[in-house]
């Protein structure tokens, strides 16, 4: 095997970068600055593209970094030892030790890490820490801290949704659909509509969501006209719309619109200590929602179907941390800084549940892998050790598919971007 690859391997089953000889000892110089400062200016080139965009990535970015300090605040307390703490992956930018541990940001903004040594039976460590490493401690240390990153989405998401509850109130769908955007040049636009109309009826019927609304105008063919009532300042107006092809699928004989709608939105003012049980008592319902969320978005058959074309149902379409933010702008604009917060709390109950996932690279596989240690393990015998080689096979196959997700995703959010 050659020394990349057994790097590599070390790197993916101990979750982390692996320490090498001759390896400097930290980074930083002129280019690790630069690098830096390349990093600032995108984030500024957001915040000049959408706020709420940027507002959004910040928050995530704080979410991982919360996440990992979970995983090492509770390395410590339980006396391991943890020789690396970096936000991203790849080449090191920027360093610092301090004490025992280096702390530092990396190139490839791809979540973050905490180096833990001994991890696993394929995990080298200095005689001398033995006694300091993850696999030498007892089973509940082991899963607190291989638990503590997933663990730490839970409180993030809490009390975000805490502070909106209690400061917005909770939000609510009216029942009443608005226009979030009017596309250039397609049949809404030559119509007149305009981003803030309520829609309050189609040819009569009365939508109360956008899906109702996609559902009324497909009902017609392209060249029919559709008559709408919608509320503008306090006005009712009636446009007649002649509707048009579909530009996505021109073939499907449906009518078009061209617009991106959703529910109105409400906030109902609550006490504190209303706002602090619903808090708790919703995060239950996001879970759920959550776990049907990343049982859909890791089906290989599901993220086909919309790459091809199958399948075009928006609340199953994968995406990335890229159409995310795109679509944190929309977001933003329809519902302030609550709706960003809800969203947040939503991508981290959803991050924390696929963490948990029981397989490498996941930190759920490393739990399992602690469970299945202790069930082996006997009274008066040294602890079962598993030999994490034979998961090699399982993690990449893991790994590709996460890749196949990733590009998937990608491709999905500019091709059919989400909402």
């Amino acid at each position: 095997m050659t020394e990349s690859y057994v790097k590599f391997r070390n790197e993916v089953m101990a979750g982390g970068a692996s320490d090498r000889p001759g390896e400097p000892d930290t980074a930083g110089g002129i280019k690790g600055l630069l690098s830096l400062a390349g990093i600032i200016a995108l984030l500024a080139l957001l915040g000049w593209w959408s706020t709420w965009a940027l507002v959004f990535v910040v928050g995530l970015l704080v979410s991982i970094f919360l996440h990992e300090a979970g995983h090492f605040i509770t390395a410590k307390a339980t006396g391991m030892k943890a020789t690396q703490f970096f936000l991203f992956m790849g080449p090191k930018l920027f360093s610092f030790r301090r004490g025992e541990t280096e702390y530092g940001v990396r190139l490839l903004p791809v979540g973050a890490f905490v180096r833990i040594i001994g991890m696993n039976n394929l995990d080298e460590v200095d005689p001398g820490d033995e006694d300091r490493a993850y696999r030498s401690k007892s089973y509940p240390r082991r899963l607190l801290v291989i638990c503590a990153g997933s663990i730490m989405h839970m409180i993030i998401a809490v009390a975000l949704l805490f502070g909106v509850y209690a400061v917005n109130g909770q939000r609510k769908e009216s029942g009443r659909v608005g226009l979030a955007a009017i596309s250039v040049g397609y049949p809404a636009d030559a119509a007149g509509l305009e981003p803030g109309d309520i829609i309050e009826s189609v040819d009569g019927n009365k939508p109360t969501s956008a899906a109702k609304l996609t559902e009324l105008i497909r009902a017609h063919a392209p060249g029919e006209e559709a008559t709408l009532v919608v509320s503008r300042d306090g006005a009712e107006l009636t446009k007649r719309v002649v509707l048009g092809v579909n530009p996505d699928d021109p073939t499907n004989g449906k009518g078009f619109l061209g617009v991106s709608s959703g529910s109105e939105i409400t906030w109902n003012q609550a006490s504190v200590a209303t706002a602090a049980r619903r808090s708790v008592s919703d995060l239950g319902d996001v879970m759920w929602q959550s776990v049907k969320g990343v049982v859909t978005v890791l089906n290989p058959i599901n993220i086909w179907q919309h790459v091809v074309g199958s399948n075009n149902d928006p609340t199953t379409q994968p995406s990335t941390v890229f159409g995310i933010s795109k679509l944190s702008a929309t977001i933003g604009d329809e519902t302030g800084i609550g709706g960003i917060l809800l969203t947040l709390a939503g991508v981290n109950v959803f991050v924390g549940l696929l963490n948990l996932f029981p397989l490498l690279p996941f930190d759920g596989g490393h739990a399992a892998i602690a469970t299945y240690e202790r069930l082996r393990s006997r009274r008066g015998q040294p602890p079962y050790r598993a030999d994490v080689a034979k998961m090699i096979p399982v993690t990449m196959a893991v790994m590709t598919l996460l890749a196949f997700l990733v590009f998937a995703g990608l491709y999905l959010d500019v091709a059919k971007p989400p909402g």
